[in-house]
């Protein structure tokens, strides 16, 4: 049985459970932020949809282990606008993701295209696979003696 290293595994059954969402992949998200996360060789992807949200609104941290996103989409305020149905939600938005360990949180990046913030969360180089050489017996050091030196040896 080969494990797979998932930090986010453990976050997303509580995640579902604190916010009546589905863990499974395709389950359904927190509607004010949904999310995507996806492991892509030696780095993590998180994808947030943010429509409608001014990026400079939104803020990313990390303190210890914990990365919080916070976006902020503001009302319209337009008096002359008679409202027929309104179902995108106003107000400020949050999102805390616990890290695992095995993450270098020093290189974590943001990115913002298209209503989409995108966060990268590289591997620690320590948690990387990594093959480990195997020697065998005839890979020893061989001591060398020579007959010019020969070995003192004593008797008593």
């Amino acid at each position: 049985m080969v494990l797979t290293f998932d930090p986010f595994r453990e976050l997303d059954r509580l995640a579902g459970q604190m916010f009546g969402t589905a863990s499974a992949v395709g389950g359904a998200a927190t509607l004010a932020m949904p999310m995507d996360l996806y492991r892509s060789g030696d780095h993590f992807v998180l994808h947030c949809d943010l429509a409608g949200i001014d990026p400079g609104s939104v803020q990313v941290d990390v303190d210890g282990r914990v990365l919080t996103i916070r976006a902020e989409r503001s009302a319209r305020t337009d008096d002359d606008v008679q409202w027929l149905r309104r179902e995108r939600v106003t107000g400020t938005f949050e999102r805390r993701l616990t890290l695992g360990d095995g993450l270098d949180l020093d290189k974590i990046a943001a990115t913002w295209q298209d209503g989409v913030l995108t966060l990268t969360i590289p591997v620690a180089e320590a948690a990387k696979p990594r093959r480990i050489d195997i020697t065998t017996g005839t890979d020893r050091p061989v001591i060398e003696a020579t007959a010019e030196q020969p070995a003192a040896v004593t008797q008593s």
